[in-house]
């Protein structure tokens, strides 16, 4: 019994290259070879693919819709063979990615340089911005991203929760009084980060709140700082105030109006095959940030 595939891979050649003796080849077979197997395959088919003339070779209209199809398949067999072979190759040459600079600094700078100490061959370049590149402009390989996202022509692997609290110290509420509504938040120093508009909710959908206050700085860390002083109301995620917020150093405030949970997002372009270097490092960037401490306290 002939085998499904055969007379498929000199059908395409044939197809794409218009001539029976440039698709022998590119095979690295004869031309007779190449017209046998193409009329068992009609054979099997019942149905004529090729119009053939002493110079070239032209597609029937079953011709024309069987090489899509073939294509597709040939694809797709080329595909598994990669990946196969990509579960016993390791990461190498250059990767490029990109992350916001706080939470590159903090999280995903040393995990990949471990990594790196697991895989000698591969380099790595990172670029910390607070901008947002485009990747496929910028030949980026990965990015780590925070929040929602909206470039859909990358895929994305969530690696991390992230929920954002509204909180402050128990002094500040105990001087200035504990907000419990949006509106009343115009009553009390914000201490601004990176933006003056605070994601919230209210009546079952997401607003955008701005906010003001005396003391303004892009790092999270020193609204953190800023929060614990008793300087004012803040919005962090939940990596900076889960500890502060169980040990009571924090109070966490509306409650009912915090955002719907985000996430920490890996991004990288629309492509069906990631490389070994790629796929590995999202994986153990997953793995690592779940075993952070600031990612294994309890969330409240």
């Amino acid at each position: 019994m002939s085998s499904r595939w055969e007379g498929i891979d000199e059908f395409v050649a044939v197809a794409e290259s218009g001539q029976f003796t440039a698709a022998a080849e590119r095979l690295g077979v004869s031309s007779s070879h190449i017209s046998r197997q193409i009329a068992r395959l009609e054979e099997r088919l019942q149905t004529r693919l090729l119009y053939r003339s002493t110079r070239r070779v032209t597609l029937s209209e079953a011709g024309q819709t069987f090489l899509q199809h073939c294509q597709r398949l040939q694809d797709g067999r080329e595909e598994a063979l990669r990946a196969m072979g990509d579960l016993a190759s390791e990461p190498k040459g250059l990767l490029r990615m990109t992350c916001a600079v706080a939470y590159g600094e903090r999280f995903i700078v040393p995990l990949v340089t471990r990594f790196m100490a697991l895989y000698p061959q591969l380099r790595v370049e990172v670029e910390l911005s607070n901008r947002t590149l485009d990747l496929l402009h910028e030949g980026m390989d990965l990015a780590i991203r925070l929040g929602r996202l909206q470039d859909s022509r990358l895929v994305a692997t969530r690696l991390a929760p992230r929920r954002m609290f509204l909180c402050a110290s128990p002094a500040y509420l105990e001087r200035y009084g504990r907000p419990h509504s949006v509106s009343e938040l115009a009553r009390h120093n914000c201490l601004v980060g990176s933006s003056d508009l605070w994601a919230l909710q209210q009546e079952g959908r997401e607003i955008s709140q701005r906010v003001q206050g005396n003391w303004r700085c892009n790092s999270g860390q020193a609204v953190l700082d800023a929060a614990l002083q008793g300087m004012g109301l803040c919005q962090l995620p939940d990596y900076y105030v889960l500890e502060h917020l169980h040990s009571g150093a924090l109070v966490s405030l509306l409650e009912g109006h915090q955002p719907p949970n985000t996430a920490v997002w890996a991004l990288y372009p629309q492509q069906r095959h990631l490389s070994p270097k790629v796929r590995r490092l999202v994986d153990y960037l997953k793995e690592g940030l779940a075993q952070l401490p600031e990612y294994r306290i309890t969330p409240l």
